[in-house]
């Protein structure tokens, strides 16, 4: 049987631990948050349902990496949501992609590159990239069973 305590006093920096112990390690690790959005296309070409004007909604799984600072913090998740809000959300939700995207067929293999670009820019534009933080992997669900994905090493084959 697991005992439960509660703690008799809550930990205080500069006495029960010293700003210099904050950081564990100096590892790369990775962070991974989930957003989703909905939004309306339809696919050219192609026979079958989805050639007809339909939504989805779309979640989005980003995993970011970075070496943590002197607190312990690879990435902020609070910057990875405002990062995500901006790029993705303000541009995507409730719209019609087929609208909105550059000319390609909005398939979820087409968007989650170009999902992917666009972020890497906000990444270099915030100066994460500068201090370590990359893009790891993003996976786009269409459906809950149905997704794209894409890993940093895949992006940089055809560089």
């Amino acid at each position: 049987m697991v005992e439960f305590k509660i703690p008799d006093r809550v930990e205080k920096l500069g006495e029960d631990i010293q700003k210099k112990e904050l950081r564990y390690h100096r590892k790369r690790v990775g962070i991974t948050k989930e957003f989703t959005f909905d939004a309306a296309h339809h696919l050219h070409c192609y026979e079958g349902k989805c050639k007809n004007l339909h939504g989805h909604t779309y979640k989005l799984v980003m995993t970011i990496s970075g070496y943590v600072d002197e607190v312990g913090i690879s990435v902020d998740f609070g910057d990875v949501k405002r990062i995500y809000e901006y790029t993705i959300k303000e541009r995507l939700d409730h719209r019609y992609l087929n609208e909105v995207l550059p000319k390609m067929n909005t398939t979820a293999e087409n968007m989650i590159v170009w999902i992917w670009e666009e972020l890497d820019t906000s990444l270099e534009k915030e100066g994460l990239k500068s201090k370590g933080q990359r893009l790891e992997e993003l996976v786009l669900y269409e459906t809950p069973t149905s997704y794209a994905s894409l890993k940093r090493e895949w992006m940089e084959e055809d560089e």
